[in-house]
């Protein structure tokens, strides 16, 4: 992909993170959708859905019955989580079958929650590694491209890395591990080098307010 897709996503990241508390953490989501050819998949665009996890009653009923028992009450909190409106999903679909590509994954924020959030959450380490509940996610959705992004404070920037993960190699309830590989990430950054690796340190971000 061409670093020049994630902007948009970036900016969200950002403004999410300087402006979330303790008690409102943040939250930034978007779809991949590019084409798939063998195991390379080529990223054309990043594309928003809303998230309506705190209003629509399946999304509710998901949550109460199976997230928080499974992944604990800090997701009872509204501001956890992501469910895509079903509309949205739908239309960013029909958009890339009409221009020729796919849905191929989505790419969502991970902020530095053990420095920022509340007290009694800073012991679990967070960084562009899957959690307990993005594996479920990836599992649930099978996308073969799932992206964290990871952002983390310095004094005066937000530093990006970014990472993908394979959805686990099957299906919830078919009796498989959880575990997700990693993917080799290829990025052209905006002097046009070529970034690979697994884990990428994107260039920071300048912290305004």
């Amino acid at each position: 992909m061409d670093i020049r897709s994630l902007d948009t996503f970036l900016e969200l990241c950002t403004e999410e993170y300087l402006s979330c508390t303790p008690q409102d953490p943040p939250g930034c989501f978007a779809v991949l959708v590019g084409s798939l050819f063998g195991d390379i998949a080529h990223i054309n665009r990043l594309e928003f859905a809303r998230n309506v996890r705190a209003s629509d009653d399946t999304a509710e009923a998901e949550f109460a019955a199976n997230i928080v028992p499974c992944f604990g009450a800090a997701y009872n909190n509204k501001r956890r989580g992501y469910w895509c409106d079903a509309r949205d999903l739908l239309r960013i679909d029909r958009d890339a079958q009409r221009d020729g590509l796919d849905i191929v994954g989505s790419v969502h924020l991970h902020p530095d929650w053990h420095r920022i959030g509340p007290q009694h959450e800073r012991g679990m380490r967070i960084s562009e590694q899957a959690t307990p509940m993005d594996r479920h996610m990836f599992a649930n959705t099978r996308w073969p491209i799932n992206m964290i992004c990871y952002l983390e404070s310095r004094e005066t920037a937000l530093l990006p890395t970014l990472a993908a993960w394979a959805p686990p190699p099957a299906a919830p309830g078919e009796g498989a591990s959880d575990t997700c590989a990693p993917l080799a990430l290829r990025v052209r950054d905006g002097a046009g080098e070529l970034l690979e690796g697994d884990s990428l340190r994107l260039p920071p971000i300048e912290r305004v307010r």
